[in-house]
């Protein structure tokens, strides 16, 4: 389904768990079929900023929409595919990687039986990320990359226009991630729009086409190439980091 408008909007945000802000004064628009990045170092913000993007946290001040509408109101969830870091995900969920991308069809279908175009989609996501031959395995039993495969799988059965990504290669072996980025370039080629919060520099300056440099206040929101020759590298996290270096 594509969107007129911006998919996600802030305007002036800011927001504080206490009296101090988490985030202030932020601006930004994530265009349809966008591929963005969220970058800053620990307690910038950039988890705050994600779920005021999401709509599960509400702006002190300014306002942010979603689909054109105000995100904490906004209540067609399978357009957002939203997957978490791997160290909090599936831990505890005794069931196959088929039962996880079923859920993905529960917005259209609720929790009744579902039909066999719905189980299509569901095969059809599979295949995708290249996780038919896994369909049946347990998700305890999948390495890291491959429950995140399976948790995008579900957004993709969903059939969401945005998919959300929150440090997701936490934990994931470099071969893994590499094989994991491939992925979103193919999914965002495909037309969904990419929102990702990552740790990892050089995978962000590798694979996002634009980058949104947070510490509290927006740093830095461009290109990826103007970010790497920017000054908002060392400004945010300090000289001793390189975009085009070790990940940080």
């Amino acid at each position: 389904m594509t969107t007129e408008g911006p998919v996600a909007e802030l305007d002036d945000v800011t927001f504080g768990y206490t009296t101090t802000p988490v985030v202030e004064d932020i601006s930004l628009r994530i265009e349809q079929g966008e591929y963005a990045a969220i970058v800053g170092p620990n307690g910038s913000g950039k988890s705050t900023l994600m779920r005021l993007i999401l709509g599960l946290l509400e702006p002190d001040s300014g306002s942010a929409r979603l689909f054109g509408e105000p995100a904490h109101r906004f209540d067609e969830g399978s357009r957002v595919g939203y997957v978490a870091q791997q160290a909090s995900a599936s831990k505890e969920m005794p069931i196959t990687v088929r039962e996880v991308v079923k859920m993905g069809r529960f917005p259209h279908v609720g929790y009744g039986l579902l039909s066999a175009s719905d189980w299509e989609v569901v095969d059809r996501a599979l295949d995708v990320v290249g996780m038919s031959a896994f369909a049946d395995r347990p998700v305890t039993q999948l390495s890291g990359g491959q429950r995140q495969r399976a948790f995008i799988a579900r957004a993709l059965a969903g059939e969401a226009d945005l998919l959300v990504l929150d440090e997701p290669t936490v934990g994931v072996d470099a071969e893994s991630v590499d094989a994991f980025y491939a992925l979103l370039e193919t999914l965002n080629d495909d037309g969904i729009t990419v929102l990702l919060v990552e740790h990892d520099l050089r995978a962000v300056t590798d694979h996002a086409e634009r980058v949104v440099c947070l510490n509290r206040r927006l740093r830095f929101d461009g290109p990826t190439e103007e970010f790497v020759d920017s000054d908002a590298l060392a400004e945010t996290f300090g000289t001793a980091v390189s975009a085009v270096g070790e990940s940080g």
